[in-house]
């Protein structure tokens, strides 16, 4: 009788290890899934997971309509070139600013007074409380412009317009008035880094202009894009209407975006594990019955219970990943009903 009692106590003692080994195999490949299937959900609202290529990345077979995470400085192939002035900057974009020297109405509470000052845009003196004695030109003679580099390259990948646009920081050029076509040499004069009408400098008159250029640095970049062959392109079908990122330096992936949750690591792996427990489960379930210790018969019964969890969890989010699992789920019944014909 004692005996037969702790037989009963030992089957179910290996009947609750072996379901709670299955249970760990579920969990885990649920648990993997599920990690998976919010990171993808997050990184489509940036145009879709992200291939980190790190520096000096070159296009590869394979990537087109990737999402790719790219580092480096970015090379001028073609120089942006303002040809009125006969500049040319090795720059990604070449931005002129002219400004004219003009009345503007200063207003201090119920006062109003009137001063010259270098103005960017035309200002309608018809529309002053007093226009009289403060009359301005009524054109700009030259305009404000901007010029992008006929080819940018960021490792071997050549940057479409918006990413060209994107690219972050300012500074401002110094002109060679030496390079001045002959026109405009008898006009101009430099003075700092401008390029100035004015006779004396120090001192502008009322239509005096002056012109500056500002340049897009070169330096350490990360962008985050598409690839469109061999260039980088903003990923038009993003959610969030944007579908790319630049940012100054070596930035993360999950600093550049931070509601990407952290993807879970050894995916594969942990799918290997989650069968092994699966299948070392039904191992113990099968131990408490004689002739039934089949290492086969249970594998295919924990990948069963393992694969098809997984499958369901894929359905909703990856059809090829759903298939595969149920593919295995197909195979391991074929497993199963094998062994337990072999059995019997």
């Amino acid at each position: 009788m004692e005996l037969r009692r702790s037989m009963s106590v030992h089957k179910l003692g290996l009947n609750v290890v072996g379901a709670l080994l299955v249970l760990a195999g579920v969990g885990l490949v649920a648990m993997n899934a599920r990690g998976l299937i919010n990171y993808r959900a997050a990184a489509s609202r940036h145009g879709g997971e992200v291939v980190d290529l790190g520096a000096d990345a070159h296009p590869q077979a394979g990537q087109h309509g990737s999402m790719v995470r790219v580092v480096g400085v970015p090379t001028v192939v073609e120089s942006p070139h303002d040809p009125e002035f006969n500049l040319k900057v090795n720059t990604p974009g070449l931005l002129r600013h002219v400004e004219m020297f003009q009345w503007r109405e200063v207003r201090i509470g119920a006062s109003v007074h009137y001063e010259l000052d270098w103005v960017d845009r035309l200002l309608d003196a018809r529309r002053f409380e007093d226009p009289t004695g403060h009359v301005n030109p009524d054109r700009f003679p030259i305009t404000g412009k901007h010029f992008d580099a006929g080819l940018v390259q960021m490792g071997g990948f050549k940057l479409g317009p918006v990413l060209l646009h994107a690219l972050p920081g300012s500074r401002q050029v110094t002109p060679d008035p030496a390079a001045l076509p002959t026109n405009l040499a008898a006009s101009f004069s430099k003075y700092g880094n401008y390029l100035v009408t004015s006779q004396r400098p120090g001192d502008p008159r009322l239509g005096d202009v002056r012109v500056s250029w500002d340049e897009v640095p070169l330096q350490l970049v990360t962008i985050v894009a598409r690839v469109d062959g061999d260039r980088l392109v903003a990923a038009s079908d993003a959610d969030d209407g944007k579908g790319y990122e630049v940012q100054i330096g070596d930035v993360s992936l999950f600093d550049m975006f931070p509601d990407l949750p952290v993807p879970p690591e050894l995916v594969l792996s942990g799918r290997i594990l989650a069968v092994l427990l699966g299948a070392l489960g039904a191992f113990v379930l099968l131990s408490t019955h004689p002739g039934r210790r089949d290492p086969l018969l249970a594998l295919g019964l924990g990948g069963l219970a393992v694969g098809a969890v997984a499958g369901m969890l894929w359905l909703g989010s990856d059809l090829r990943m759903a298939g595969a699992w149920l593919a295995a789920v197909a195979l391991c019944i074929v497993l199963v009903i094998w062994r337990l014909r072999r059995t019997h």
